[in-house]
């Protein structure tokens, strides 16, 4: 008789089922018109009804089938009960059907850290840039982002009525990425995508010293790895603090499992343990090849001027 799957693979089946339920309802609360806006620190940090629902939704979901997993949400909420609704029990059977990777085919729910954030964009989704907007689910084992889960609830929305809305990407170390065509941008082209609306000095001499033939600004972190791995950009740039473990974590593992790179801009590793502070104080640069290159560009006063932790 085959074993069960290993509870990494069953952790990410149900992630990807959960995201796609986020997808449904960040749709639905668009949909509605009640958007529900508050700010958290300014007109730049917004939250809205459909953060709030889906970190409740993602969170009672995983909690729920896997309750000694370390789950951390963005928004900070009230702890209140979840309608029956919000929670989503099923998983994605040909996520199962793949085999977990020998290295992390024994670990133990205890061991896992999953990183959330309920909607990434959200700026940009009240603003009705639906192609910026993302679910994120990350997990980590030993402060490592190993696995991750990716949903664009708006993808193919600029298609108009009658359009498929969504998809979900989702990828593990060591086994792949799936859910999407990988491309690399063409040889030679240097395509920086970088922040829309958290821009500063920091961040344009950077982008500058990179000597881009283009630059793409978009918002949220997840779209801009999704650039990546797309083949529109070769490098997310990011000189600045503001970007936290949960908007980094899931794009970084689909990242690292095609081979891609993130760091902070001194080269350094992330660290998602359970107990690390939330913010990256010293920025994100992500590439898919040639991160080396990248990093030698970073300007040394603002090196100087963002610490790595």
């Amino acid at each position: 008789m085959a074993s069960s799957p290993a509870v990494l693979m069953r952790l990410v089946a149900s992630a990807h089922t959960v995201a796609e339920k986020a997808g449904t309802i960040v749709r639905k609360v668009l949909q509605s018109g009640e958007l529900g806006i508050v700010e958290k620190t300014g007109a730049n940090d917004l939250q809205t009804l459909a953060d709030r629902l889906v970190q409740k939704s993602i969170c009672a979901s995983l909690s729920k089938s896997f309750p000694k997993v370390t789950i951390i949400g963005e928004e900070e909420l009230p702890a209140e009960s979840v309608e029956e609704d919000l929670i989503e029990n099923g998983h994605s059977t040909l996520i199962l059907q793949k085999s977990c990777p020998d290295q992390y085919a024994s670990l133990k729910e205890e061991e896992l850290v999953v990183w959330v954030d309920p909607l990434d964009g959200t700026k940009e989704y009240t603003e009705g840039l639906l192609d910026h907007v993302t679910v994120l689910i990350g997990i980590a084992y030993r402060g490592t982002a190993i696995a991750g889960v990716i949903n664009q609830p708006f993808y193919n929305y600029q298609i108009g009525a009658g359009a498929s809305l969504g998809r979900t990407l989702w990828g593990v170390l060591g086994l792949g990425a799936f859910g999407f065509q990988l491309q690399e941008v063409p040889d030679g082209k240097r395509i920086i995508t970088t922040t829309r609306s958290h821009s500063n000095k920091h961040v344009t001499d950077t982008v500058q010293a990179m000597e881009p033939h283009d630059v793409i600004r978009v918002g949220g972190a997840g779209n801009k790895i999704i650039q990546l791995v797309e083949g529109k950009a070769s490098a997310y740039v990011f000189a600045s603090p503001g970007c936290k473990k949960w908007d980094t974590c899931a794009p970084e593992a689909i990242l690292h499992a095609v081979g891609g790179k993130l760091t902070d801009i001194h080269g350094n590793a992330y660290r998602y343990d359970a107990n690390v502070k939330h913010m990256n104080s010293a920025g994100v640069l992500a590439t898919l090849r040639d991160h080396q290159y990248y990093l030698s560009r970073v300007p040394q006063a603002v090196l100087q001027a963002l610490p790595s932790d």
